[in-house]
């Protein structure tokens, strides 16, 4: 059977892989300490009981019909009031934001909505799955590979070259895989960049330059970190930044699938039109939910719960991966800043097999997420992982060594 030429050539989410090979190794009775998957265990990081008994308050209220294609208007007002509080991120919630089923679907609805085939996507590497959709709209991927002793985050001195034929600019803070985030300094610089750019091109009758941000997981910063993005820093900014945003790593709700995207009001309706053909709204007993607990005392408790577990996991990690580099062991680390994830350096040949084989410990390299795939970095998660079994990670590692 002769598919589509781009279904021909699509290639799978290079996590799944690893998974299966994780699974077929369970199946034989090995065990795998997994932190591979960008997910949270509930019975580590449960979630939130007045959210979950939103929820099903919801369902049996009846509210299973159909939700508007752009989320029910409580939703949109309870996020836009969030954004105007936390971020001082003033919106509009009858025509900038937009509800979905979690942020993939918005992700893809932006590259649609914004990019022609042939343009120019520019993201930096490591970063998740932006290389796939720059496939799925046939865009030129310019991809940008950031370093370990910047965070992994892009500089100013590598996106400026490439802003003149840009068409999109994706970023994240804190960002998917390395768990680091911009500076103000930094994003600062480059708002200013894509701003200079854009007035160049407002004189010759160009289209903009967008800046996507995802920041799904700006409540998740680390307690002496900032999170920043483009319109607290730079007002003027708003025009031209879509935001990608939801509950699934604030509220450990990755299953929940609610989330959202704000942004200037002409590309939020084509979205909007865009999705409503896919079907893509996030459920309404759980839109309903969150409509009532987003902002309240409680989800601000809440947050607060899953950030501190998190982060106390991921300093412990980075405090054992120092240790045994001091010991000599060839391992690093970079400070963790955000996210659920660390950044881990293991120089071994064929780490990622003998990480798994050897010491049943599955790691995501970094090569998934557009490095080279001679990068000795993966990325560790925290979302499965019970404090408990810190330790032991450390002592297989150790193990591995001897």
């Amino acid at each position: 059977m002769q598919v589509s030429n781009k279904a021909a050539h699509l290639i799978g989410s290079e996590i799944i892989k690893l998974a299966g090979e994780i699974n077929a190794l369970k199946a034989q009775g090995k065990d795998i300490l997994n932190l591979t998957i960008g997910d949270f265990d509930p019975a580590v990081f449960p979630l939130p009981q007045a959210l979950s008994e939103g929820i099903q308050a919801a369902y049996r209220a009846g509210e299973t019909n159909y939700p508007p294609a752009d989320g029910i208007a409580p939703l949109r007002a309870a996020i836009a009031q969030w954004y105007a509080d936390a971020l001082q991120l003033p919106c509009n919630p009858n025509t900038e934001v937009l509800v979905a089923g979690g942020g993939r679907p918005l992700i893809y609805a932006i590259y649609q909505a914004w990019v022609n085939p042939g343009e120019h996507v520019v993201y930096p590497v490591p970063s998740w799955n932006n290389n796939h959709y720059t496939y799925l709209v046939g865009g030129t991927p310019v991809e940008l590979e950031a370093l370990p002793e910047n965070g992994f985050m892009p500089t100013p001195e590598q996106v400026l070259p490439t802003l003149e034929t840009a068409s999109l600019l994706a970023l994240c803070s804190p960002l998917n895989p390395t768990g680091t985030v911009f500076t103000a300094d930094g994003l600062g610089a480059l708002c200013d960049a894509v701003l200079e750019e854009n007035r160049r091109r407002a004189n010759s009758g160009r289209r903009p330059v967008l800046v996507l941000y995802d920041q799904i997981y700006w409540t998740l910063t680390g307690d002496d970190t900032a999170h920043v993005h483009p319109v607290g820093l730079r007002p003027e900014m708003k025009e031209f930044t879509v935001y990608v945003d939801g509950i699934s790593k604030s509220f450990a709700a990755t299953g929940v699938r609610v989330g959202w995207s704000v942004g200037p009001a002409p590309l939020i309706a084509k979205m909007k039109t865009l999705l409503g053909h896919l079907g893509a709204w996030a459920p309404k007993p759980e839109q309903v939910a969150v409509a009532r607990y987003l902002g309240t005392p409680q989800a601000d408790q809440d947050v607060r719960v899953i950030q501190k577990a998190s982060l106390d996991r991921l300093l412990a990690l980075h405090a054992g991966f120092q240790a045994l580099k001091a010991e000599g062991f060839p391992v690093d680390s970079i400070a963790p800043q955000g996210a659920i994830y660390l950044s881990v350096r293991v120089d071994l040949p064929d780490a990622t097999a003998r990480l798994l084989n050897d010491a049943g410990i599955a790691l995501v390299p970094f090569g998934a997420f557009g490095a080279p795939a001679t990068s000795p970095w993966f990325r560790l998660s925290v979302g499965t992982l019970h404090r408990t079994d810190i330790e032991p990670l450390l002592h297989r590692l150790r193990s591995l060594f001897a």
